[in-house]
């Protein structure tokens, strides 16, 4: 079984312990629900290479049903068709710009809002390009199970200006892409949501 595999089972285990003890009605199913909920975090946390105190801060007592988190993501070409990247201040290596979904605002409004934030670009969302579930593509290990949603995305004003916690933007040609911060894209992904943009296929990837 591979690395992937076996961290995607524990995901399903952590997330099978949370659903038991929002529906449990007893404090002994309590009691084991909460030991499983413990044993998949330790083994997420040496998986994934994350600290156990983090996952336990991320993963807070569960009142409802657990869910993926979801990642929204813009997809933005110039008139030269480069794509509009950012560098992470995280990991120093590039994405488009994007990040977790906020209560409060549609997919299109989170992701205009962190176009603008990140790069100082205005744009209009034109349409849903991909969504990738990330068990399906060879990203690192990590903790969470995500949802990524790619839109396609035109600028309509603003200047390039990177946010504080952004350390550079800029246009690179699909073909002559910067190092990647794989945790957040992959080069097979890019190509796939230029193909989509260039051949101006209507239909969304999904998977």
């Amino acid at each position: 079984m591979k690395d992937s595999d076996q961290l995607n089972l524990v995901k399903r285990i952590q997330a099978l312990s949370d659903t038991g003890l929002v529906y449990c009605q007893n404090e002994y199913d309590r009691e084991r629900f909460e030991e499983l909920r413990d044993i998949s975090l330790r083994l997420l946390a040496t998986m994934a290479d994350h600290p156990l105190s983090v996952l336990q801060d991320f993963y807070m007592p569960v009142t409802d049903y657990p869910t993926p988190k979801v990642d929204v993501r813009g997809f933005v070409l110039n008139d030269a068709k480069e794509v509009l990247m950012v560098k992470e201040s995280e990991d120093d290596k590039w994405t488009i710009p994007g990040g977790w979904a906020d209560v409060g605002y549609s997919p299109s409004e989170v992701v205009v809002k962190e176009i603008e934030e990140e790069t100082g670009f205005k744009t209009n969302a034109v349409r849903l390009l991909a969504i990738y579930d990330k068990k399906c593509h060879p990203h690192p290990p990590q903790p969470f199970y995500i949802y990524k949603l790619n839109f396609l995305c035109k600028i309509y004003g603003g200047e390039l200006k990177p946010s504080f916690d952004i350390k550079d933007v800029g246009f690179f040609p699909i073909d002559r892409l910067p190092e990647l911060s794989e945790d957040r894209i992959l080069k097979s992904q890019l190509k796939q949501l230029y193909k989509l943009v260039m051949e101006d296929d209507s239909k969304a990837y999904f998977d």
